[in-house]
């Protein structure tokens, strides 16, 4: 939309006291800082409509950060996007809209209510300020149109003392560089005391309407003068005192004109309460705002899967384990079972077809082997997973029921007390950790590192980090060595060494022992 003000140099806001016209330079307006304060009914939200009304009426876009709700009246003159959170917005917007906002505004001069106040997440909401005002600045940068930025609300982004967070810091960058490129911005605020001050006295216009609050007066007193401090608590609605770098005059006395649209903002009262008839934008422009939103859902929809899938996986691979577990004991102790009473001449009452049996066995193991390397998830689907969840700033569990969190914290204890690197040196426990690593998708180099750092008990993601592996590699070595009982895992999936398993492998394996055991569990499957 092209600017259709007969006078775009100027706007018209108010007179003052002698009834005089009171007339502001667009430009100014556009590409300055300005700060606008006063306390709840002395007509500061008032006076920045007046001032946005005029703007708009000469055809030049603004872009609103509201946290009150309190600018889609604005609607009932002009055509805005009203977007946030709320189903009463043009449409519901997140961070991810930040660009295409800030593109709607500036390349296609759309004016813009950016309405945070429905918002449950002050997260996402202050992502969503933080991230339009630095697309506004970047693209300011190259296409240098003057054009308004007006956050109500600043000291909640920028306060006094200690708090400022990344956004306000990205607010007082547009306030600082934003003018040479075009971009100014217009902080409002019922607490002036609260704001920082360095954001009020580096703007190039200030608007003081009624305050009484002594903190409030007393900053009047700094910035304005004694004089003004004193005398600020018994303005009239609408009536303020400007400064500003244009004018010759220090402080001019002025009386702000009503604004013509629905006032949003009114507290409630007995009488009835009519919404207008209100102007909505074209649905062609919020087509790629709905897209993006569509893109985001999708997305979100297909990490859900990924996840419900790797869950699904590890809990298999577990079932599989555990399985194949119990059938190498049972080959290994029937075989050993056999050789040692074959040895000692003793009559043995295994059945005459024990040969089969075993060999059934092994037959078994071989099939759980190969269930469990078809059950075994790539390791790209992982770390797919784990970067969607990187990107979205969450951490990503792995989705591994908890099947130890009974297990016994005295040996626990034990294992980290142990001399484990001495223990990890001993042949039988060697054969089973380069086993395990063959079997693992970890090369032996990374497997060692991981290996050097497991020392206490550590969760996989700490593993990852301290050796920097691919949590699909760290993952897959670790099932590896809890699947040769190496490795046990507690109810805070922290994983350590078995030092009762390490040092039983250590002082080596007793066939005797092994048949005392199978005693109480053979059993033909």
């Amino acid at each position: 939309m092209e600017p259709t003000s007969t006078d775009e140099e100027h706007i018209h806001v108010g007179e003052t006291a002698d009834g005089a016209p009171v007339e502001l330079p667009t430009v100014d307006i556009l590409t300055g800082r300005a700060f606008l304060t006063g306390k709840s009914g002395s007509g500061k939200s008032n006076t920045a409509s007046v001032v946005i009304e005029e703007l708009l009426d000469a055809g030049f876009p603004v872009l609103i950060v509201d946290c009150e709700g309190e600018y889609y009246g604005l609607k009932e003159e002009f055509e805005l996007l009203h977007a946030g959170a709320d189903e009463e917005c043009d449409i519901q917007v997140g961070p991810e809209h930040a660009e295409k906002l800030a593109s709607l505004a500036l390349e296609q001069n759309v004016p813009v209510i950016l309405d945070v106040s429905g918002f449950l997440d002050e997260d996402a909401s202050d992502e969503l300020v933080r991230e339009t005002a630095r697309q506004l600045f970047v693209k300011e940068k190259k296409l240098k149109k003057p054009f308004l930025l007006v956050v109500e609300e600043v000291h909640e982004y920028i306060p006094e003392g200690a708090g400022m967070g990344e956004t306000g810091r990205m607010l007082i960058k547009v306030g600082k560089r934003g003018r040479k490129h075009g971009l100014g911005v217009m902080g409002i605020s019922q607490r002036p005391a609260d704001v920082k001050k360095d954001f009020i006295t580096q703007a190039n216009w200030l608007v003081w309407h009624r305050l009484t609050w002594e903190n409030d007066t007393k900053v009047v007193g700094r910035i304005v003068g004694s004089e003004y401090g004193e005398q600020v608590s018994e303005l009239d609605a609408g009536e303020a005192f400007v400064q500003a770098d244009w004018t010759d005059d220090a402080v001019s006395r002025i009386q702000f004109k009503r604004k013509r649209t629905f006032d949003a903002g009114a507290t409630p009262g007995l009488d009835d309460f009519e919404r207008p008839e209100l102007k909505s934008v074209s649905e062609g422009l919020m087509d790629d705002l709905a897209s993006i939103s569509e893109r985001e859902e999708r997305e979100a929809d297909r990490i859900a899967e990924l996840e419900e899938e790797l869950a699904a996986k590890r809990e298999r691979i577990n079932e599989l384990e555990e399985e194949l577990r119990s059938a190498r004991n049972v080959s290994m102790a029937a075989r050993q079972m056999a050789n040692v009473l074959t040895a000692e001449g003793v009559q043995t009452t295994l059945p005459t077809d024990s040969d089969e049996d075993v060999e059934a066995l092994r037959t078994k193991v071989e099939r759980l082997e190969d269930a469990l390397d078809e059950e075994k998830p790539e390791s790209y689907d992982i770390e797919e997973i784990q970067e969607k969840f990187r990107e979205r700033g969450e951490e990503l569990t792995d989705g591994t029921p908890d099947t130890e969190s009974g297990e016994d914290t005295d040996t626990a204890e034990d294992s980290q007390s142990e001399r484990v690197d001495a223990l990890l040196e001993s042949p039988s426990v060697r054969v089973r950790v380069e086993a395990a690593i063959r079997e693992s998708q970890c090369n032996e180099e990374r497997a060692r590192r991981l290996l050097d750092e497991l020392d206490g008990r550590r969760t996989a993601h700490d593993l990852c980090e301290a050796a920097s592996l691919p949590i699909g590699d760290a993952q897959s070595l670790l099932d590896a060595l809890r699947s040769r009982r190496l490795v046990t895992r507690n109810g805070d999936r922290e994983y350590a060494f078995d030092g009762e398993e390490l040092r039983r492998l250590a002082r080596g394996d007793d066939p005797r022992g092994a048949v005392s055991e199978l005693s109480d569990q053979w059993r033909f499957e």
